[in-house]
């Protein structure tokens, strides 16, 4: 069963503890084998894809795909605005709105785009315009250029409302300028813009739609690559070789061993662990002035080399992500931990001393980033375990709560300093969800470093998980590892976090026996995020699609 806890509401109960933690589900989830097993759960037969938002290219997959399409290296998706967030990710369809601002910077990156491929006319166009003709030549181009740039065959009201643009175009301008006007439409059309999906109806299966073989393509380019389909993925739509499931399966299993896909790998560990926020980062010269702007890109470079070597090269499971008693180093990051290492630029695995290594968790990018720049923050370390490990939300604060951290202390440990915390009523529901967890960290500190003591004093490391299913006591990050990789819930809460940015939405009820069935697949292949990746290619939520709201409703 799988189960997603939300934190409750911090206001204090009786005892001062936080009211309820343990209860308060989002989602309970009952495994399914799917339809056809014997004994799976009736409630999880049917056919059900849950929501289906028509989903935006974000700046990663834009810059991506004008890459792809058009041989583009300036990445223009860099000026545009930051996409808003939602649930850790930058790819939330319901987020991703479009602004005035963005629409016109559309306009203007369409308008560059276009005006640099015009410079080389006879090649982009890919036609011989002396032999063929001007108007033969636009429609052939429109026909060409748009089944790569729309990522499906034109339609003929496509074909024909781009021909009345060219025809437009022409009779005021020259040839040249009439194609870059029609590439210029094109790279703002919604069908560029957006994966528009709007698949075929299922008989046995009213109110869904099943994705045709050029929107499973394009589903499983941007899942596994974050661009448009390659020519192997158009030709298997073509050929109706992505009609079944086992189909999607291999031709995800070819994708897994492009580079492009540890690209997209690396930019979800970016996002659920924040390594993005690493080079962003300012310290307090003063409490740690080893922090420097050289400092940063190594720290994200080690983050990145781990989860590289664990996830492609080495055992490619959760255990080891939490577990590893090793991390990736070169000389000058070595020299700011102040521990031995190679001497060169190049990344290195190195093991590290009992207690200071525990796979992600003990990083100092991730450290860093979960911390004050003056101080460490139990309260961030603790709430980033409770949120994006075991997928549990912790409210904010009420307003008239000071959330101003207590003043470095050099003759006081962090521990002490945050006792505050648990004695007053007003503060305990809440931050006893968090601070014990962060107080187990202490041994790194506001910059990522293993420290064995503070303010005179050796780290006190004891941390204690209260409250939803797993709860126990610890002594260090390994042990909090140790306690986190056998817990149901970072299991699931895995899952979530891949659900969540593989289909670039929210979860709901509908998707209760998607994710159920993703959990066990999960858990039954070792753990190996390979494996779930290719997972998230067989369920309802990837193959299908909602129908519009009223079809195959009886009348």
């Amino acid at each position: 069963m799988l189960a997603v806890v939300a934190a409750g509401g911090c206001e204090p109960d009786a005892s001062g503890e936080g009211g309820s933690t343990s209860d308060s589900s989002t989602m309970d989830a009952t495994d399914s084998d799917g339809p056809d097993s014997e004994g799976g759960d009736p409630a999880c037969a049917p056919i059900e894809p849950g929501p289906s938002p028509i989903r935006r290219l974000n700046r990663r997959e834009y810059d991506n795909t004008v890459h792809d399409l058009l041989g583009d290296e300036t990445r223009p998706a860099r000026e545009f605005p930051a996409e808003e967030e939602a649930l850790g990710f930058n790819n939330n369809a319901d987020a991703l709105v479009v602004t005035q601002l963005l629409a016109e910077q559309y306009l203007n990156a369409a308008e560059k785009l276009a005006a640099g491929e015009s410079e080389d006319l006879p090649a982009f166009l890919g036609c011989d315009v002396a032999a063929e003709g001007e108007e033969a030549c636009a429609q052939a181009f429109i026909g060409e250029f748009g089944r790569s740039a729309y990522r499906r065959p034109l339609e003929t009201e496509d074909v024909e409302a781009l021909m009345d643009v060219y025809h437009t175009a022409r009779d005021q301008f020259d040839f040249a300028t009439a194609i870059r006007l029609v590439t210029t439409t094109m790279l703002q059309s919604p069908h560029f813009l957006y994966r528009v999906e709007f698949g075929e109806p299922v008989e046995e299966a009213p109110g869904v739609r099943q994705l045709t073989g050029y929107e499973l393509a394009s589903r499983l380019s941007y899942l596994l690559w974050g661009t448009m389909p390659d020519a192997k993925l158009l030709s298997a739509a073509v050929d109706g070789r992505l009609a079944s499931a086992t189909d999607v399966a291999g031709q995800a299993e070819r994708m897994l061993g492009d580079a492009r896909a540890r690209e997209v790998v690396r930019d979800f560990h970016g996002q659920w662990l924040e390594l993005k926020r690493v080079e962003e980062l300012e310290k307090d010269g003063d409490a740690f002035p080893e922090f420097d702007a050289e400092v940063r890109p190594l720290l994200r470079a080690e983050a990145e080399a781990f989860l590289d070597h664990v996830i492609w090269d080495g055992p490619g499971d959760l255990d080891s992500m939490y577990l590893a008693p090793y991390t990736f180093l070169n000389g000058p990051l070595a020299a700011y931990y102040g521990v031995d290492g190679p001497s060169g630029e190049a990344f290195t695995r190195v093991e590290l001393e009992h207690g200071q290594s525990s796979g992600f968790l003990t990083q100092g990018g991730l450290m860093s980033v979960l911390a004050k720049p003056n101080q460490t923050s139990p309260i961030h370390r603790g709430k980033f375990v409770r949120e994006r490990l075991l997928c549990q939300t912790v409210p904010p604060p009420p307003d008239n709560v000071d959330i101003t951290p207590p003043e470095v202390d050099p003759t006081l440990p962090t521990r002490e300093r945050f006792k505050q915390h648990s004695v007053d009523p007003s503060c305990s529901g809440c931050h006893g969800m968090m601070d014990p967890i962060g107080f187990g960290f202490e041994h790194f500190d506001g910059a990522g470093r293993f420290r064995a003591s503070e303010a005179g004093q050796p780290i006190d490391a004891t941390g204690e998980i209260i409250g939803g299913g797993t709860r126990g006591k610890f002594d260090g990050v390994p042990e909090l590892a140790a306690m986190l990789v056998e817990s149901p819930e970072v299991e699931s809460c895995m899952t979530l976090q891949w659900f969540r940015y593989g289909y670039g939405r929210a979860e709901s009820e509908a998707d209760a026996c998607t994710l159920a069935e993703l959990t066990t697949a999960f858990a039954g292949s070792g753990r190996r995020i390979r494996d779930l990746i290719i997972h998230l290619t067989q369920t309802d939520a990837f193959l299908y699609r909602s129908a519009p709201e009223g079809e195959g409703e009886s009348s």
